[in-house]
């Protein structure tokens, strides 16, 4: 009984052997091949995957041929096109051995259906596993040396390029000017993710159809700390060489608007002294909600924003407040904490006292926290070093080296606040000195209740409210 042959042809699409032959080639050389040898072929089957990974769709409808016995051979161009794993060519092998799979034949390679023949089939299989396995080592290793060197190893992020010549990733201006206004819209106003999708379209940064990116790519070019010089891969933190147009302050803006936006939302309204105060009577949170009533004498509807006590630590007896008279008590309260001028320029007065005595301190701390880098830098490459021998297992090392970087950032942020001059304390003491100074405009009776929140918040915190 002649055998009936299965053409079968594979080139994978991230194939980075550019010596091996197209689909085409492949289906051309293998008909010539099969005429030649005065083959019998029942069929043809090719597939653009890579053989990697067990799973290939076409390569599976050629091994039912075979175990059904509508064919009992196979035509290939080399053995790599059948099998680059061990299952898939083990998987062959065993055809062979039970007499399913009569015969292989490859125009580049030698095979009989003898002991030996399977044994040189079976070293040409573990030859394509070797290939693909260290491919993806060196690929990797390959990857953690640019990491190391402060290099991103794959595609650049929105608003950067990659640079051929280099092979590291620069600034591209005018998308990055784009990215850098999409930061600033989402930090400061309330705008939909499919919007600043849109605001990127004028940069040229969509998907291949032209439409705007999705909204996972948003909220993950919103939350990338590649942006202020940090390179999260594979959840290990490296420092970044690359030049950086996103200030940290607009960065962590941003971060602390997705962090709220994330949590549990559970109501539909936003509030303006939510979150403000506490009550008085049991020290419950306060929460608020909206009425609406109807006035029949003009058949007009009106709403009201009532602010109570959640009432959840103990039984309360405080009553509700409208949000009138709450925002009442905040202008009562901002005329009490009014600066009269001549008062606020003494303080502003004081205050550039003590920022000039801050500087004169700030070398010796400057100083402090330069040691501590280096003591920290001497850590993270005693760790890499015991990663590299074998000595810290994969896990403990990235928790480790998280950790150590993490803190190395913190003193740099430390130094380079230091070095602009702004101290922890003279920041918010100079709000708080502008805002007294302000209190007496604040106070006014058209200014909105959102504006006096702000005030609050400026001003003070830990309120009570009691009616």
């Amino acid at each position: 009984m002649s055998n009936r042959y299965v053409i079968y042809c594979r080139k994978s699409t991230d194939e980075k052997d550019k010596q091996v032959l197209s689909i085409e080639s492949q289906l051309a050389e293998l008909r010539e091949f099969a005429h030649r040898e005065r083959l019998e072929v029942v069929g043809e089957y090719t597939e653009a995957k890579t053989a990697k990974s067990p799973g290939r769709a076409v390569f599976k409808q050629v091994v039912g041929l075979i175990e059904s016995g509508s064919a009992n051979a196979i035509l290939s161009w080399a053995p790599d096109r059948l099998a680059r794993n061990s299952i898939d060519g083990g998987y062959l092998i065993y055809l062979l051995d039970t007499g399913k799979l009569g015969d292989l034949k490859f125009p580049s390679f030698w095979f009989e259906n003898t002991p030996q023949g399977k044994f040189m089939l079976n070293i040409a299989f573990g030859q394509s596993k070797y290939y693909v396995d260290n491919l993806s080592e060196n690929v990797k290793r390959g990857n953690r040396q640019k990491l190391r060197n402060g290099i991103w190893p794959n595609r650049a992020p929105y608003g950067y390029k990659n640079d051929r010549e280099t092979r590291g990733i620069v600034v591209a201006p005018e998308k990055a000017r784009i990215v850098k206004s999409v930061f600033a819209t989402f930090a400061t106003e309330s705008v939909s993710y499919t919007r600043l999708a849109s605001m990127l379209l004028p940069a040229g940064i969509a998907k291949k159809n032209g439409k705007p990116v999705s909204v996972d790519r948003i909220k993950h070019m919103l939350a990338n700390p590649f942006y202020i010089g940090i390179l999260k891969y594979n959840g290990e933190l490296y420092e970044g060489k690359h030049t950086t147009f996103i200030p940290k302050s607009l960065f962590n803006q941003v971060q602390t608007k997705l962090d709220k936006l994330n949590r549990p939302q559970y109501g539909k309204h936003s509030f303006a002294f939510s979150g403000l105060m506490r009550c008085r009577g049991c020290g419950a949170t306060i929460t608020a909600e909206n009425h609406t009533k109807h006035y029949k004498w003009n058949n007009r509807h009106v709403s009201y924003t009532y602010y109570r006590c959640t009432k959840k630590l103990a039984p309360c007896t405080q009553p509700y407040i409208n949000e009138i008279e709450l925002s009442d008590q905040v202008r009562d309260m901002a005329r009490m904490v009014a600066l009269p001028t001549n008062w606020g320029r003494q303080w502003l007065a004081w205050l550039d006292r003590d920022e000039k005595q801050d500087k004169l301190t700030a070398h010796e701390t400057i100083t402090h926290h330069n040691t501590s880098l280096l003591q920290t830098q001497a850590k993270l490459d005693l760790l890499l070093d015991g990663y590299l021998d074998g000595s810290i297992d994969h896990d403990t090392y990235k928790a480790k080296q998280n950790k150590l970087f993490m803190f190395k950032q913190v003193l740099e942020d430390k130094i380079a606040k230091i070095n602009t001059g702004s101290s922890s304390w003279l920041e918010p003491m100079h709000d708080f000195i502008m805002s007294a100074l302000s209190a007496h405009k604040i106070a006014r009776k058209n200014t909105v209740s959102e504006d006096l929140a702000i005030f609050a918040k400026n001003i003070g915190s830990n309120y009570f409210l009691d009616n």
